[in-house]
């Protein structure tokens, strides 16, 4: 089954699954969207043409993101008159996935909600964190500072790094370049400290 659409002033042949570049719409990613201008439907041998659209007939796609195309340089110039002028233009559009066609005023299906993980589950993952690592440092005595202050640092990471003896700012802020690989290699962060600026963030929050 296909059908013609119009939308953004420009006219498209879709059928389902089919994945499409069209002019921007106002539309998060993940959500749906309806195409309620349809000019043709067909089935086979069976094709409906509309005057201009046709009744009851709609296409449902899902956005799957917001892009831009390549950059276009747009230059100008005058003859004799020293003028010139330059710009860059970047086109915004939507990617979308059909996913029915409908006719006779049916209505799309609804999706079911994602269910959402138990929350026992999360907790064991939780406490799971960090239990298959090794020390790599002494943790110092006293009370341990909250690493999740630092900047791309959740619950979960925190967990790893105090299973690997990493539980305060004063020991992050002395990481010599080699303390930073091997804690890159066993959390296999590819760079991750230096990018997000561990050692910074720890100084301000030790107040050093």
């Amino acid at each position: 089954m296909f059908a013609v659409i119009k939308t953004g002033g420009k006219q498209y042949t879709v059928a389902a699954d089919d994945v499409l570049k069209i002019e921007k719409l106002e539309a998060e990613a993940g959500s749906t969207v309806t195409f309620d201008e349809v000019l043709v439907v067909g089935n086979g041998t069976d094709t409906t043409i509309g005057a201009p659209t046709i009744e009851g007939a709609t296409v449902v796609a899902e956005v799957v993101e917001q892009g831009r195309n390549r950059k276009i340089i747009i230059f100008k110039k005058r003859r004799r008159q020293n003028s010139r002028r330059r710009n860059g233009h970047r086109q915004a559009y939507t990617l979308v996935k059909v996913t029915d066609i409908l006719t006779g005023g049916a209505k799309p299906a609804k999706k079911a909600a994602p269910k959402k993980a138990a929350p026992k589950a999360e907790e064991a993952k939780e406490e799971a964190a960090g239990e298959d690592l090794a020390p790599l440092f002494t943790a110092p005595e006293g009370k341990a500072d909250d690493l999740k202050k630092i900047s791309g640092v959740g619950p979960v990471l925190e967990k790893k790094l105090n299973a690997l003896g990493i539980t305060t700012y004063e020991q992050v802020l002395n990481f010599s370049a080699d303390d930073i690989a091997r804690v890159d290699e066993v959390l296999n962060f590819k760079g991750r400290i230096e990018r997000d600026n561990w050692i910074e963030q720890a100084k301000e929050l030790a107040g050093k």
